[in-house]
């Protein structure tokens, strides 16, 4: 196990170039709207493995779609994965610290602020998943999960969804990080993250959607 960061309350400037504790609340999804006949769900005619990865596989898809029209689309398929919101309001219930983290992500070519999140294992539970890689990337564990939303980071090819919770009553702990992550774990308050957001310095979807949407839900009173 990794040893124990220090952490520190602000970032450094972004750099843009280089309820029962611990049960999870469900969210039903939205019912009653079904697709018309002419946007029925198309048939799959065939499916070609065509790369294994370790993350994630490339299949090369054969589908018709209801008109009739026969088409192929590459597929990346992904196990999902999840995302942690961790809020800390012991100190300031108005305006309580996120965990964030900074990492340099090697597709995109630059250093993002991040909630915590990671791949969901096989057969493995998004709970259980949830709290092991919050514990992993930051060191933190949490008493209360609340499970805010799940979408699809990119369906127009990407198979690969992700489940964002909500974690509170904090107690912070040692990191135990994967050799290929370097991870700066940092804290900051709500308003400064949301600040960060208006001032376009924050480029990561699911931080984005999860920052927001709590900020959402919190000024309506359902959390």
């Amino acid at each position: 196990m990794a040893a124990k960061r220090k952490q520190i309350t602000k970032p450094s400037a972004p750099q843009t170039q280089a309820a029962k504790p611990t049960a999870a609340t469900t969210i039903k999804p939205a019912s009653g709207i079904k697709p018309t006949s002419r946007f029925a769900k198309p048939k799959l005619i065939s499916s070609k493995l065509t790369y294994k990865g370790k993350v994630f596989s490339v299949f090369t898809d054969k589908v018709e779609e209801p008109s009739g029209f026969v088409h192929t689309r590459d597929v990346i398929r992904h196990n999902g994965s999840v995302v942690i919101l961790a809020v800390d309001e012991s100190k300031n219930p108005s305006d309580p610290e996120i965990i964030l983290i900074r990492q340099f992500r090697h597709a995109a070519g630059q250093f993002l602020i991040e909630l915590p999140a990671g791949r969901v294992d096989a057969n493995e539970a998004t709970l259980a998943a949830a709290k092991r890689e919050m514990i992993e990337e930051t060191g933190y564990r949490a008493k209360r999960w609340t499970l805010l939303t799940k979408y699809f980071a990119s369906p127009g090819f990407l198979g690969e969804w992700m489940q964002i919770y909500l974690a509170r009553d904090l107690r912070q702990g040692a990191s135990a990080p994967e050799p290929d992550e370097n991870i700066e774990v940092f804290r900051l308050p709500l308003s400064e993250a949301l600040a960060l957001i208006a001032a376009n310095k924050i480029h990561d979807g699911k931080t984005l959607i999860g920052l927001m949407l709590y900020d959402s839900a919190r000024r309506a009173g359902r959390l």
